[in-house]
């Protein structure tokens, strides 16, 4: 996506990742319990992180990356990132992905920036549709799809090969017209 603007919310600039975010992505990407929740494997070296930034930052020169580091506002500290994962723009839909390092667990963290990519997504992107996938024992991830207005679609059996096995999904979305009844009726499920 060229011309990837930065965007805030409450607690976070959202921004793109740069070298100098190696350090903290190998922090939170390093870590089993985090690594366990996305289809990536654990960061072994530092190296496998500069490989991830160097992919990155590559795909911001050629306009095909989405990627938004999540900057703490109040520590200037890199704690995850959300991206789109893929934009159809022929069909109007993306796929959103994100992870977020452990110590913010719990705090609303995620469930805040994907309100935010969801509101970009729909008012400046116009895209019809946005939708997430989790694996099915990712319990915290689909919390923040419901969190965010998302429906759960259903199971999607063996949908994704990772770490050396099939995985079951869990599917979630949401449509413009579910996005302006939550925006327009100030639903807390969408904000």
């Amino acid at each position: 996506m060229k011309g990837l603007p930065n965007l805030e919310t409450e607690h976070f600039h959202l921004r793109r990742i740069n070298m100098d975010d190696i350090p903290a992505i190998f922090d939170y990407g390093s870590n089993p319990n985090v690594s366990k929740q996305v289809s990536w494997v654990t960061h072994q070296t530092v190296a496998d992180t500069r490989a991830f930034v160097d992919m990155i930052v590559e795909g911001y020169e050629q306009g095909t990356k989405a990627l938004w580091g999540m900057e703490l506002k109040s520590t200037g500290k890199l704690v995850g990132t959300i991206d789109f994962v893929t934009i159809q723009e022929r069909h109007g839909k993306a796929e959103i992905g994100y992870v977020l390092s452990e110590e913010c667990w719990g705090k609303g963290y995620m469930t805040e920036a994907a309100r935010r990519i969801i509101t970009y997504g729909f008012e400046e992107l116009h895209l019809e549709r946005i939708q997430a996938r989790c694996f099915i024992e990712n319990e915290g991830s689909a919390r923040v799809m419901e969190k965010v207005g998302m429906s759960f679609e259903g199971t999607m059996r063996s949908a994704m090969f990772a770490k050396g096995k099939f995985h079951d999904l869990k599917m979630f979305a949401i449509v413009s017209e579910d996005y302006l009844k939550c925006r327009n009726n100030k639903i807390q499920s969408c904000e």
